[in-house]
């Protein structure tokens, strides 16, 4: 692909080299996601920092499209964006879009890099001489973030691509380059340095997207995207002895997913990602605690936003850590299931799906949790933050199955989940979708889920749990407004049953019970009680008391949904 060359970094480059690395990615991205077996054989590395890559090719485009619309515009930005303005952009975008081990390590990478070319000094930053110095930094700065480096991986390639650049002279296409080349040549060295890569026969999958990125560095300063035409063959990877899977020449290599972590036996369940606002004091405690929680971790950003990866048995608990650092958001938990584990030897072949998963839409962090450790892909819904139907379509992806469940437990979501099954049936996944509306009916439906069964005797047995769970949320009013059961004022509280506005009250234990006496006056054999962040001390123990006393049959459950929204949440079976 011949585009017109750039001479030295500034804003135009930037967004070049975005897009000619999207596209790159683009083109070998099955095929990066067919060879995967490091650290988890997942099948998702090249999806991952295709994914990373195009949020931070959006962030750019919209600096772009600023300046664009702003010029002549009075107050608005009026010309073209400087170099600080695209790289910051390119940075922020790709670490709040970074998805993945490999993509959060990259974000780090592209972060690095940002924050030499956007350095204030007598000396810009944008020749050759900053090439190389933006290039080393982004290495060192990777390797910082990973709790427990590994070579053999995209951590290599990246210390690599720029010990060669330091060794060249010249403007930024030379060193650019010299940092590919000398990419190429550490790609092919990974199976040489990580036994399990050796095994399957393949190159580490991370370096190889490292590669392709650097190939786009090389085409946005000469013109010629190198090694990208037709040299890579798709799936190549653990179908070839690794003589054939190693020709750097052309870099035509597939890998796994090379990333920082320990593989083990067994290995942790639960893949726990999330956006982290906090402290720089916060996040080094928050790396010790999830450190001796799992393995995988890598903790990428700074002046106050944080990506946080790691894999780990107790999903709760790495959410919960991150609660205690600051405000977690965006989190996403995926359960690796029995054919999704660490890598056992490299003997299992890659991108293998589970028959079947759930994946399910959440209020809070503490479901998150539950639901995840119960076996669901999660997506986190925050107040005033739904999730768009391509949020669903990228879950169920991540739950790499033949079969979904989908519980979006929400009837205001009802649509966008299915859109977002529509468009999964399009990629060939069954999907099924159980109209949940509220999360308390996704636990019900969840406790029956038996994926050893018939999909739909399963969905069956799923949709009745569900439609015979009464709800309830118990929450407060933002504003004076009609209902059901009068006027309310702004402060209220208001006991919701089954969506409609039932109970209007000045306390929440109060409102609580009246809402629970109504509904067990229908009858009921278990009550559960989510209780959120903000709802009072010992509500809790006042209900579960009433439950004892007065209905000496049912029984209940209480689970911590954390910043759910709702003050309490309630499910009467």
């Amino acid at each position: 692909m011949a585009q017109a060359p750039q001479t030295f970094f500034d804003a135009l480059a930037v967004r070049t080299w975005c897009g000619l690395a999207l596209t790159a990615l683009g083109r070998a991205r099955e095929e990066i996601d067919a060879i995967n077996v490091y650290p988890v054989a997942d099948g998702d590395t090249g999806t991952n920092l295709y994914l990373t890559v195009e949020s931070a090719a959006t962030a750019v485009e919209a600096v772009f499209a600023g300046y664009e619309a702003g010029s002549g515009a009075g107050s608005a930005p009026a010309g073209k964006p400087s170099l600080a303005d695209a790289a910051r952009a390119m940075a922020h975008g790709a670490l709040i879009g970074a998805r993945g081990n490999s993509g959060t390590i990259l974000a780090q990478l592209l972060r690095g890099m940002a924050q030499v070319l956007t350095a204030e000094g007598e000396t810009p930053h944008t020749d050759g001489d900053g090439l190389r110095l933006a290039l080393r930094h982004a290495a060192d700065s990777a390797r910082q973030a990973v709790a427990h480096p590994v070579e053999g991986t995209v951590l290599s390639v990246a210390s690599a691509a720029a010990d060669a650049a330091e060794g060249a002279e010249g403007d930024c296409g030379t060193v650019a380059g010299a940092a590919y080349r000398g990419a190429c040549a550490a790609l092919a060295a990974t199976p040489g340095q990580l036994a399990v890569l050796e095994r399957a026969g393949v190159v580490d999958a991370g370096g190889r997207g490292l590669v392709a990125v650097l190939a786009a560095l090389v085409g946005t300063f000469t013109g010629e995207v190198p090694g990208l035409s037709g040299a890579v063959t798709a799936a190549a990877g653990a179908a070839h002895a690794r003589e054939e899977s190693v020709q750097a020449a052309d870099c035509a290599d597939d890998g796994p997913d090379g990333e920082g972590g320990e593989s083990g036996e067994g290995g942790p369940a639960f893949e726990v990602i999330y956006l982290l606002e906090a402290e720089d004091s916060a996040v080094a405690r928050l790396r010790q605690r999830l450190d001796a929680q799992g393995d995988s971790l890598v903790v990428v950003g700074g002046d106050g936003l944080w990506n946080v990866h790691v894999h780990v048995d107790d999903a709760g608990a790495a959410v919960e850590a991150g609660v205690e650092a600051g405000r977690p958001y965006r989190i996403r938990i995926t359960h690796f299931g029995a054919d999704d584990a660490h890598t056992r030897a490299g003997e299992r072949p890659p991108r293998e799906r589970v028959q079947r998963a759930v994946v399910a839409v959440v209020p809070g962090e503490g479901l998150a949790g539950l639901y995840a450790e119960a076996g669901a892909t999660t997506v986190l819904a925050r107040p005033g933050e739904p999730p768009a139907s391509g949020e669903l379509v990228e879950a169920v992806r991540r739950a790499h199955a033949r079969e979904v469940v989908l519980l979006p437990n929400d009837a205001d979501l009802r649509h966008t989940a299915a859109a977002a099954a529509e468009q999964a049936r399009t990629e060939g996944i069954r999907v099924a979708l159980i109209p949940t509306r509220s999360a308390v009916q996704g636990i019900a439906a969840l406790a029956v889920h038996e994926p050893d069964r018939r999909f739909d005797e399963d969905v069956v047995s799923m949709t009745s749990a569900a439609g015979a769970t009464r709800y309830a949320e118990v929450t407060v009013a933002e504003r004076q407004s009609w209902t059901m059961a009068g006027i309310c004022q702004a402060g209220d509280v208001l006991g919701l049953i089954d969506g409609d506005v039932a109970v209007i009250a000045s306390d929440v234990t109060a409102a609580a019970e009246t809402v629970l006496n109504r509904m067990l006056a229908a009858g009921g054999e278990l009550v559960t009680l989510v209780l959120g962040d903000e709802a009072p001390e010992g509500v809790a123990e006042h209900l579960e008391t009433r439950v004892r006393e007065a209905y000496l049959a049912v029984d209940t459950v209480v689970y911590r949904g954390g910043r759910q929204g709702a003050l309490v949440l309630i499910g009467v079976e």
